[in-house]
């Protein structure tokens, strides 16, 4: 060679983890991508992925048949991060691609995380999986900000 390095692109990074079928699934999850998307300099918002990772965990809990495990997949990617939530319940999500025609009921507790999922996500959708599905987003990678120098006012 000519003395020139070629770089290659970074290896895409990810982090599997399975969690318990019940709500103590959520505040886990979250905390599993917060670290992961800490990981890296231009990761995706982390407080949006947190946000959309609980809505997918706490709708595999509230509407999953069975009480087998779901299992949380977080991939960081050159263009930002992937995040799976995989269940038991081959059931497609209601409404993940296909928004309502109708708006939701402003006084009613449910019925806004996959409306949340679709706005704030790049893309998302499902899969059949050997086991049930998968239901996914991808946020795009943001780059981190400025931050000012200590003791700088």
């Amino acid at each position: 060679m000519n003395g020139t390095t070629l770089h290659e692109p970074p290896v895409p990074a990810s982090w599997r983890i399975a969690l318990p079928h019940t709500v103590a699934a959520v505040p886990v999850a979250r905390a599993l991508v917060r670290t992961a998307l800490a990981e890296l300099e231009n990761a995706a918002d982390s407080d949006t992925a947190e946000l959309l990772t609980a809505e997918l965990v706490a709708n595999a809990v509230e509407h999953a048949a069975g009480n087998g495990p779901i299992e949380l997949v977080v991939e960081l990617l050159p263009t930002g991060c992937q995040v799976e939530v995989h269940d038991p319940d081959p059931a497609p999500p209601g409404d993940l691609t296909h928004p309502h025609d109708t708006e939701p009921d402003p006084w009613q507790e449910h019925g806004r995380g996959l409306l949340l999922i679709r706005a704030l996500s790049s893309s998302c959708g499902h899969r059949p999986t050997e086991s049930g599905k998968a239901v996914w987003f991808r946020l795009p990678a943001v780059p981190q900000q400025r931050r000012p120098a200590q003791g700088a006012l």
